[in-house]
């Protein structure tokens, strides 16, 4: 029974593994998607996927905690709730950029942020606005970002998305088919069975009448003489 079940299991695997890559391939995809198609709507907003805004660090301002390269991640947040220390992404001319809250300050009769990166030996020269803030810091990923942006391109969601899922897709109708044809000839050779046994059935009821009608007899009275 172990063999069995573990010959099950491997036969089952390929399908197995195919249906995790394609559930982690998806969202990626449509996050993917859902970005590209929100930054040609509005060219000057930054897009986001359910307040979630990924962006990709081009200076090392913020080493050690993050490093240029690195996928930034990000979440809408009200500006009111910032506080001093808390990392924040906010739009400066046509970039963004990712720094830390220094001090809470006031520009123009609003309140603003004065920020710094880590690795910066000064402040940031203007103070940020609340509708400069894009998102608040969740968290990063080491060298991810250049390979995030290739694959917002279409050639990128191609391989990195597309051809898997197109991948596993062709593999599981091929999987289906053969399984399919293995059915059926499974059926056709319990089909040939049963004819066999018919035919063999038959042939042995038509010998069984033969034998009956040959082996038959009239009995002759005794005929005695004297």
């Amino acid at each position: 029974m172990k063999k069995q079940e573990k010959r099950r299991f491997v036969k089952k695997l390929p399908s197995v593994i195919g249906i995790v890559v394609c559930m982690l391939l998806t969202p990626v995809l449509i996050m993917n998607l859902t970005i590209v198609i929100k930054s040609y709507i509005n060219p000057d907003k930054v897009p986001d996927f359910f307040g979630i805004k990924p962006f990709v660090v081009a200076t090392g301002s913020m080493e050690p905690a993050i490093f240029g390269g690195d996928l930034v991640i990000t979440k809408t947040v009200d500006p009111a709730k910032l506080k001093a220390e808390d990392v924040i992404s906010f739009k400066n001319g046509n970039s963004v950029i990712t720094h830390r809250i220094k001090e809470i300050t006031e520009k123009d009769g609003e309140i603003a942020f004065v920020t710094q990166g880590d690795a910066n030996n000064v402040k940031d020269e203007d103070p940020v606005t609340y509708s400069q803030v894009e998102g608040i810091y969740l968290f990063n990923i080491g060298g991810l970002g250049n390979l995030a942006m290739f694959m917002q391109t279409p050639v990128g969601m191609l391989i990195f998305v597309g051809i898997p899922i197109c991948g596993f897709i062709l593999y599981d109708i091929i999987r289906r088919r053969l399984a399919g044809q293995k059915e059926k000839s499974k059926d056709n050779e319990a089909q040939a069975e049963i004819e066999r046994l018919k035919a063999a059935l038959a042939k042995k009821e038509e010998k069984n009448q033969h034998g009956i009608t040959g082996g038959s007899a009239t009995s002759q009275p005794l005929i005695y003489k004297y």
